[in-house]
């Protein structure tokens, strides 16, 4: 098993780690933010691609490049009612998971490069209060990526 680690962050912009009684310099190189949702109820039957038009708009305002898109609707014969749609951009992906009957919604967007996630997430957001003024936020965190030491 691993050992705890705590990431600081320091003024001047670089960060440690420490892991057990050592500390060492790393640096990241991409942001995930995770977004989840209590309330969701769009009415209409295809609210999957709704939401994959939500995803693939956010990408395209944070001047991401969209590589793929794609939307599974969930029937409720397997899966629970739902669906899951995923944008792939060339820096990694935005995604976003719903049980429908339960109106939970979970979105992340993930980027390795110059595009900002948080971006994307602000955009998704936006779209959702407009058109679910009921729809809760129950978490927004973001984590750093692919850590590595400098």
């Amino acid at each position: 098993m691993g050992e705890n680690c705590l990431f600081i962050k320091l003024k001047n912009g670089r960060q440690k780690r420490q892991q057990g009684g050592t500390m060492t310099d790393y640096q990241s190189h991409g942001k995930h933010v995770f977004l989840d949702y209590n309330g969701y109820n769009y009415d209409e039957d295809n609210q999957g691609n709704w939401m994959l038009k939500v995803l693939q708009n956010a990408v395209s305002y944070a001047n991401a490049r969209e590589v793929h898109a794609h939307v599974s609707p969930f029937d409720g014969s397997v899966s629970p009612l739902g669906f899951a749609a995923v944008v792939l951009i060339d820096e990694s992906h935005v995604t976003a998971h719903c049980y429908s009957e339960r109106g939970w919604l979970a979105i992340d967007c993930f980027t390795c490069g110059e595009s900002d996630p948080n971006i994307m997430a602000d955009f998704i957001h936006e779209r959702l209060n407009e058109t679910m003024p009921n729809i809760q936020l129950m978490q927004r965190q973001e984590v750093e990526r692919f850590l590595h030491g400098v």
